[in-house]
């Protein structure tokens, strides 16, 4: 499903979600994904070779884990996201 279909837009506006499409403004929509995507792949996929999904998945989501509760985030002053 495309997230600009039709399905996909009612259920978001459904949801009270305002969607930002018109591309004013979108890269700061986009700016906070792109970091984190960033972050998982050059300190995880790119350093792993992943026998399956399911080892991708686990060893992401410990990953994930590690990111919002013990990586510091200079951003905010040392911090973590929890």
């Amino acid at each position: 499903m495309e997230f600009t279909s039709e399905v996909f837009t009612e259920r978001l506006k459904d949801e009270g979600i305002k969607i930002s499409m018109d591309g004013k403004g979108r890269w700061r929509d986009n700016v906070f994904v792109e970091r984190i995507w960033n972050s998982i792949k050059y300190e995880e996929v790119y350093l792993h070779a992943y026998a399956s999904v399911l080892e991708a998945r686990t060893s992401i989501g410990r990953y994930l884990e590690f990111y919002n509760s013990i990586r510091p985030h200079s951003s905010m002053k040392e911090l973590t996201p929890d």
